[in-house]
């Protein structure tokens, strides 16, 4: 079975080899999403329901690339690090899924990538069958989801470079 997988251009993607998301048939995965400000910091620090606002619009964004909407989600996992703050991101889901609430589990947890982050969600999704009009596959010939650009135009070969001699200096980086 075919898989997509979608990418936020996160750091963390990348440093750590994962994908924002990923579809299989008519499910759809996404990781852990973690109050990222666009800048590399922590949106709305100290402020558990903006964190967790904020999780699921980049949860709408990977769902919304891959087919899926916040209506398809069937289960999320909310990972806070203050259950005092319990509250406040129970309030922030009912307010999201009001008209179709997914199962949930709301775990306390020692801590999250930076220490201003009081929340992390993650949710699977069931969406209908066949992959988006939008949807292109990425190349086979990737790293990363990136494609490789062989170093002399038109490839002398049809299948993807193998050797470092055959990619250009900026594939890898």
């Amino acid at each position: 079975m075919a898989r997509q997988r979608t990418f936020s251009g996160s750091v963390w993607e990348e440093t750590a080899g994962y994908c924002r998301a990923m579809r299989v048939g008519n499910q759809i995965f996404v990781s852990g999403t973690a109050p990222a400000a666009g800048d590399g910091g922590t949106f709305a620090p100290g402020d558990a329901y903006a964190q967790t606002m904020r999780c699921f619009d980049i949860i709408q964004e990977a769902l919304e690339a891959l087919g899926g909407d916040l209506s398809d989600v069937v289960r999320t996992r909310v990972y806070l690090t203050n259950m005092d703050c319990w509250e406040d991101i129970a309030r922030a889901h009912r307010e999201l899924f009001v008209d179709y609430p997914p199962v949930n589990t709301m775990v306390e947890v020692a801590g999250l990538a930076h220490p201003d982050m009081l929340v992390e969600v993650e949710v699977e999704a069931l969406c209908e069958e066949g992959p988006p009009s939008s949807y292109r596959p990425a190349p086979k010939s990737t790293i990363l989801g990136r494609p490789i650009q062989p170093a002399t135009y038109p490839p002398v070969s049809p299948y993807p470079p193998t050797r470092t001699n055959e990619l250009d200096e900026g594939c890898l980086d």
